[in-house]
């Protein structure tokens, strides 16, 4: 039940500090750690553990023995991150994704399902009601003002034609790659939540995929996101939705909602990898 940072943190101040830090989770888990590991300037390995494990498949380990054996031999990789900041708070790190729109509706959805419904049958319900109750988000990126399902901001450069760039290609780059999924239909609205490249090709085929996808790459972005239905909509970043950080954020006022700030950190993290991954 404790904080993965607040843990890390009490070891890294102990007399005798780690000289790695080690982390077995999901995504969410492995950025938080991530962030400590860059803040005392120490190397980190990660051993798969959560349902998804989108950076340590892209890291190349993609099993315990994997890591493990990457660790024992010394070998590993200088990772790009991003940095994500809400108003003029301190920025957390970013591994493989930042979003707000219709992904981080569904995240709460499911999290609140999945204690009596477990994680995937969850996942289906949670989906399901989102695409029937979610309205598109307003934001202004880069002074330009749209009307969005979702803006997802990948770290590095991600496969074209998605909506949705979840799994990052490679550990560098050097950019954030920006996906705009534009307001439509309804029921356009499922291709946001199409995870992966079969998903996506499969709703191509059936017309549900819209051209409505603007993408880009950039070396930094900021975001205004305007509240809907009168509340500020969350912030998702690793599978985790920050939504308390949003509120803090909108409440000098209200009415214009809040600004994020994200930037692309080249070869910020030290990862263990071993040296035949791709």
């Amino acid at each position: 039940g404790e904080d993965p940072g607040e843990a890390v943190r009490g070891a890294l101040a102990r007399d005798d500090p780690p000289r790695i830090l080690g982390v077995c989770g999901g995504d969410g888990t492995v950025a938080a750690v991530a962030h400590e590991a860059r803040a005392a300037g120490v190397p980190l390995v990660v051993l798969p553990g959560g349902t998804f494990n989108h950076f340590a498949r892209t890291a190349g380990v993609a099993s315990v023995d994997l890591a493990v054996d990457a660790l024992q031999r010394g070998e590993g990789v200088r990772a790009d991150v991003a940095e994500l900041a809400f108003g003029d708070e301190a920025p957390i790190t970013v591994l493989n994704t930042a979003s707000v729109g219709i992904y981080p509706d569904f995240v709460v959805e499911r999290e609140r399902l999945e204690p009596r419904w477990g994680k995937w049958l969850g996942g289906v319900i949670a989906a399901t009601r989102v695409l029937r109750r979610s309205d598109p988000v307003t934001i202004v990126v880069a002074g330009r003002r749209a009307r969005v399902w979702t803006l997802f901001v990948g770290v590095g450069p991600n496969d074209p034609g998605t909506p949705a760039p979840l799994q990052r290609r490679r550990l560098d780059g050097g950019v954030l790659d920006v996906r705009m999924l534009h307001a439509g239909s309804r029921a356009r609205a499922a291709a946001s939540l199409a995870f992966g490249r079969r998903t996506s090709a499969l709703l191509r085929s059936v017309r549900l995929l819209p051209r409505r996808i603007e993408s880009y790459t950039t070396r930094s972005l900021e975001v205004v996101v305007h509240p809907r239905r009168g509340q500020p909509p969350g912030f998702a970043h690793d599978g985790e939705v920050a939504v308390d950080e949003a509120a803090e954020a909108s409440a000098r006022d209200p009415r214009l909602g809040y600004r994020t700030r994200l930037q692309v950190v080249p070869a910020a993290l030290d990862v263990y990898r071993p040296a035949t991954s791709p």
